[in-house]
């Protein structure tokens, strides 16, 4: 391996972004996309699988509609994708479940979280898998939560969830190997997405305080004193993405500023 040459570039190869049309997926989608890929962006509006697809550099990116809430629907959409040829890249990205504590929640919105995040996911690799193992060279990502190390209290579901589909992707790491494929999980911090704000606006009005004085209190935890940008998420799916990534597989790799540091 002395003297290997270390890209970065996704020239010549296929991605498939789940929840691409905004925040940190549609980041990602763009990274890809300049970085030489042609993808191929999932979510529920076609408006706004449209309006992502303008912002892609390059050529022969694909909208692939579907609604994570109906598994049906997503094995219909990933087959008829898969069989116009080999995916190379799967991002895994859905967005997170409502607030509170999992004690007061009844079964069924656990179920719901299950089905959109580890189903889902399964449904995916189910039909990418035959693709990868051929052509030699596959790369799945998981977007989940820094909740994988430290659970965020009032995010129940969610850090339920999250730690199950971080177990899924550690495990697809170590079966899959053999086959050239790898499987990373990204946590990501606090990011500046609507999600994010909604979280905020939510805990504001629960604690009966602003949503700006909730922010500060989240800026205090965090080392470096700052939001990230879901570019800056980009950029390390592109890494994992890359064949400079090809040595990385089954790590949990937190973009957070240095918040889990703090515990």
């Amino acid at each position: 391996m002395v003297g290997m040459q270390i890209s970065f570039t996704l020239e010549g190869r296929n991605a498939l972004v789940c929840g691409g049309t905004a925040g940190i997926g549609q980041a990602i989608a763009i990274a890809f996309a300049e970085a030489g890929a042609a993808v191929t962006v999932m979510g529920r509006s076609e408006e706004r699988l449209q309006a992502t697809l303008e912002r892609l550099a390059g050529t022969g990116h694909q909208a692939l509609r579907a609604d994570f809430s109906d598994l049906r629907q997503v094995e219909s959409a990933i087959a008829e994708r898969s069989a116009r040829g080999p995916l190379h890249v799967v991002v895994n990205n859905t967005g997170g479940p409502a607030a509170g504590r999992v004690s007061e929640t009844h079964h069924e919105p656990l179920v719901d979280a299950f089905r959109m995040h580890v189903a889902t996911a399964q449904v995916i690799l189910a039909a990418v898998l035959p693709g990868m193992k051929s052509e030699g060279y596959g790369r799945i990502i998981n977007v989940i939560s820094t909740s994988v190390i430290t659970p965020i209290l009032g995010l129940g579901v969610s850090n339920t969830v999250r730690g199950a589909m971080a177990n899924w992707g550690r495990t697809m790491a170590a079966e899959l190997g053999e086959f050239g494929i790898t499987v990373n999980n990204l946590l990501p911090g606090f990011t500046d997405t609507d999600r994010l704000s909604s979280l905020f606006e939510g805990k504001a009005e629960r604690l009966g305080t602003t949503p700006q004085s909730v922010r500060d209190q989240a800026l205090a935890t965090i080392p470096l004193g700052r939001i990230g940008a879901p570019e800056e998420l980009a950029a390390a799916a592109l890494f994992l993405a890359s064949p400079a990534g090809g040595y990385v597989s089954g790590v949990n790799l937190p973009v957070d500023g240095g918040r889990v540091c703090k515990g």
